[in-house]
């Protein structure tokens, strides 16, 4: 098994960093809230402070960011949660992802001339039924006691002002009706800027007052409805009617024998990252490489591993990963050792894989992040999601938010596991994460980012069993297979998630090591700036003891977004 030295995880770090952070650690003993945005942490702070627990100020943490951070999530897209109970011990899953309208055909797509993998971004048929709202009101009532609580006057902060401005000079997005119901006289907001939102305060007021009722029927609903139709769609009221949120059983695969690393079960992707860590420990048991601990970090040498035990794993998840509901999914064979082993030795250390295909482990066969603590001990990993940017940027009338593109998640294609069907969820990137140790939480976090999330879940998890702060881990440049983000400025959505295709090295990681990736066969390639956004933006909440054993939540916020993480005081 790898081998782990717990003295420097378990406790709280020396003055020096492994990684040098542009941010400090955030230390509390009651609870933490971290998220991409400062208001939306603050809102969720709030909610602790009148004595609301992690799943309630998650929650408002979630309404705040549909105002801060509209360009990544809202009340028209989906959201997943994990969340611990400290009593219990257990950890729960929530999926708020919604299905397809039951006259969602292939025969129906191709008879509108879609013949591609799959339905365009901008087409309105890739408007699933919108989860998150159901799963505002559900995370509340089954996990929490709290109420929803969200401003509807925000100042708008700067890395968040330019992803509206680049989604505003899109040319589809500028003919789509109710534009100006999210736009400054016209315009995107700058950083800085007051931004009104009446609309969704109306719709926010709907949900409150009359609960999912007052989203999925009556006048919220029929706006949904009239617009999709309006653009070919054939989503119905009664897709919206029936809809509800799924509690499921939660996926973990145990790693270093003392780990249990939890993910959402499909139709989400969280099991991509489970496969690509059991690839890792295979690959050490059976001593193909040494230690991944005792790499270099990110060299060239570890890059490579975990480059390649990532493509594999998405090999697999990309075909297998669908509705469980609609059709069978191995998860259990994918995550067994057996398997494991097989997808091990297709690893050459020295030189990478040139084509990658899914195995077969049977014998027949834009996103926001946030993480919550409470003084009690609970944990909340949230995360929600619009997909592409703003999703469609379909407006529909007098209710304020924009519509998601999780259809195009599905694969037009006959016989596919996540083939498009009418009443199916797709496969769904959006995914939060937690890890138990001796059961009690050790780490409730996640990564943001289309295909990025998985990749990021390993990265960070392997930095903060190296010995990195919650912080260091974040900050510590990451690498991207594909763009990872559809919509993004660096790729198409085609190229998004390809196992195949390029990989991208956050800046901070030396030249000389890119080049030696690229003489191992990588197309590797270098992000900078801006493009750094396709490397995803994380929350991270660790929980350690003190030297008197007293429980201390240390967390830390990406920096490649504008949030921070708060605690309780």
């Amino acid at each position: 098994m790898p081998s782990i030295n717990w003295s420097h995880v378990d406790s709280p770090p020396p003055v020096l960093q492994r990684f040098p952070s542009r941010r400090s650690v955030v230390y509390g003993t009651k609870g933490i809230v971290s998220s991409s945005q400062p208001l939306a942490t603050e809102a969720g702070l709030e909610i602790l402070r009148k004595g609301g627990n992690a799943a309630d100020a998650a929650v408002a943490t979630s309404a705040a960011l549909n105002i801060t951070e509209p360009s990544c999530c809202g009340i028209g897209g989906d959201a997943f949660c994990l969340f611990f109970d400290a009593k219990t011990k257990q950890v729960k899953a929530l999926n708020g992802s919604g299905h397809s309208p039951e006259k969602l055909t292939l025969e129906y797509a191709r008879s509108r001339g879609l013949t591609g993998r799959s339905i365009p971004l901008t087409d309105l048929n890739a408007v699933t039924v919108p989860g998150a709202a159901a799963a505002w009101v559900d995370t509340v009532e089954i996990f929490g006691s709290g109420k929803l609580s969200v401003a509807d006057v925000v100042p708008v902060s700067e890395i968040n002002s330019y992803s509206w401005q680049h989604s505003e000079v899109k040319p589809h997005k500028k003919r789509l009706p109710n534009a100006d119901e999210m736009l400054l006289n016209g315009k995107a907001p700058l950083p800085g800027q007051v931004m009104k939102f009446p609309s969704l305060a109306k719709t926010f007021r709907e949900l409150a007052e009359k609960g999912k009722d007052g989203f999925y029927r009556g006048w919220v609903a029929e706006a949904i409805v009239e617009l999709i139709k309006s653009k070919g769609g054939v989503m119905e009221l009664e897709d919206l009617a029936k809809h509800t949120t799924s509690f499921v059983e939660p996926i973990y695969y145990n790693y270093a024998d003392e780990l249990k690393v939890y993910e959402c079960p499909p139709n989400g992707q969280g099991l991509t990252a489970l496969i690509a860590l059991g690839i890792l420990e295979s690959l050490q048991e059976q001593g193909a490489i040494k230690p991944l601990l005792e790499m270099e970090h990110n060299s060239a040498e570890y890059l490579h591993i975990l480059v390649e035990a990532m493509r594999l794993a998405f090999s697999d998840s990309q075909y297998y990963v669908a509705d469980p509901d609609v059709i069978h999914v191995p998860v259990k064979e994918l995550l067994s050792k057996e398997y494991l082993a097989k997808r091990a030795v297709l690893i050459d250390p020295t030189k990478t894989n040139p084509t990658v295909v899914h195995g077969n482990p049977v014998n027949s066969s834009d996103t926001v992040y946030f993480s919550v603590t409470d003084q009690w001990g609970n944990a909340c990993s949230y995360i929600q999601s619009n997909y592409a940017g703003f999703g469609t940027a379909a407006i529909p009338k007098g209710c304020g938010f924009t519509l998601q593109n999780r259809g195009s998640g599905f694969v037009l294609q006959d016989g596919h596991p996540n083939a498009l069907e009418g009443g199916k969820r797709p496969y769904h990137t959006i995914i939060p994460c937690m890890v138990i140790k001796n059961d009690e939480l050790f780490l409730s976090y996640g990564v943001m980012g289309g295909f990025m999330q998985p990749q990021g879940h390993v990265q960070v998890l392997l930095n903060i069993l190296r010995g990195y702060t919650p912080q260091a881990a974040l900050d510590a440049p990451r690498f991207c297979i594909s763009a990872g983000i559809p919509d993004s400025q660096n790729s198409s959505s085609s190229s998004a998630g390809d196992v195949n295709s390029e990989v991208y090295f956050e800046e901070g990681i030396p030249e000389a090591t890119i080049q030696k990736l690229r003489d191992m066969g990588h197309d590797a390639r270098e992000a900078k700036g801006f493009g750094r956004a396709i490397m995803g933006r994380g929350q991270v909440i660790q929980k350690i003891n003190d030297a008197s054993g007293q429980t201390v939540w240390a967390a830390g916020s990406d920096p490649r977004a504008d949030g921070h993480a708060a605690a309780q005081i």
